[in-house]
């Protein structure tokens, strides 16, 4: 997989690809059919199947103050769409530069002679250019004008009479605290990744050491309990229970995900590890002390084993 940044002075092994376009966060079903269509058309024109994504999401830029929305980080998002086709990436820089262009000057500066694009592949509600004046339609009539093959994705929906998969559904599902539902529109489980720092250590001191990760720009799910399994490389997930939230019981000021993986002592502290959310089991709360804490973190860890086949 070879990852580039900007439209510029690209090397010649980047140019000549075709590219799905668009955001792409979550890389869900919809996503997905764009990639399809993306290496089908590759195929038959003898081309490189690749990906241009906005970086960072054009929500970020416009509404800087929005509350953390992702839902995916950078990396899990290129390892995505490499498992759905992709041989390269492109991340075009989102700014109000390019927001501010025209269509035909995006499609020809950037499309076009930028990233040198023999075809491109975009979803049927893709909307670009200065105030969103263009839309797929305009992509096809732009785009086909420079040379470039264009194709329009049909939406995808989950089940006849269904809305469209979107990344909007996916969130609407983590805010309610349906993993279940969130994972049957992604194609996978949600899952949260980053680096296991060192908290309180309270955990420890009550017999459930957790690993602690900082939610970022994730979007917040439902705060509470989850049966999780977690990924810590090499092919190995792992059952456990975690808590995403602010800790009420402890005064806790900041969200994140704390994972007391079962039946394991290695330290994991600096390493990197991913966070599969399975099945919502209860919502945040606070005890009355640690005693009562404990005693339903035991609960959940029993809980979670069942709905995991994780044995006792």
């Amino acid at each position: 997989m070879s990852v580039y940044h900007g439209y510029s002075a690209l090397p010649e092994a980047a140019r000549g690809a075709v590219a799905a376009l668009g955001n792409f966060d979550g890389v869900h079903r919809g996503h997905q059919a764009v990639l399809s269509e993306a290496v089908t058309l590759a195929r038959a024109l003898g081309a490189p199947a690749g990906a241009a994504v906005f970086t960072p999401h054009p929500r970020r830029v416009f509404q800087p103050d929005a509350e953390p929305f992702a839902l995916m980080s950078a990396a899990q998002r290129v390892r995505a769409l490499q498992g759905a086709g992709a041989q390269l990436v492109h991340h075009i820089p989102f700014d109000r530069a390019l927001a501010a262009m025209s269509p035909e000057r995006f499609v020809r500066e950037a499309l076009h002679e930028g990233l040198g694009l023999a075809g491109v592949v975009t979803g049927a509600d893709f909307c670009f250019g200065r105030n969103r004046a263009g839309d797929a339609q305009t992509l096809k009539a732009l785009g086909e004008a420079c040379g470039m093959a264009v194709r329009i994705a049909a939406p995808v929906k989950d089940g006849p009479g269904a809305q469209k998969i979107s990344s909007s559904g996916v969130r609407q599902a983590l805010r309610e605290g349906d993993p279940a539902r969130a994972a049957t529109l992604l194609g996978r489980p949600f899952a949260i990744e980053g680096e296991v720092s060192e908290g309180d250590r309270r955990g420890r001191t009550i017999g459930f050491p957790t690993a602690n990760v900082a939610l970022g720009e994730y979007l917040r799910p439902a705060f509470g309990v989850y049966a999780v399994r977690v990924n810590l490389g090499g092919g190995e997930a792992l059952p456990a229970v975690a808590n995403i939230g602010r800790r009420p019981t402890v005064e806790g000021l900041e969200a994140r995900l704390e994972a007391y993986l079962f039946d394991f002592n290695a330290d994991l502290y600096g390493q990197m590890i991913e966070c599969e959310l399975i099945a919502f089991i209860r919502p945040e709360q606070r005890f009355d002390g640690l005693d009562a804490l404990r005693a339903q973190i035991a609960a959940d860890c029993d809980t979670a084993r069942r709905l995991l086949g994780a044995g006792t």
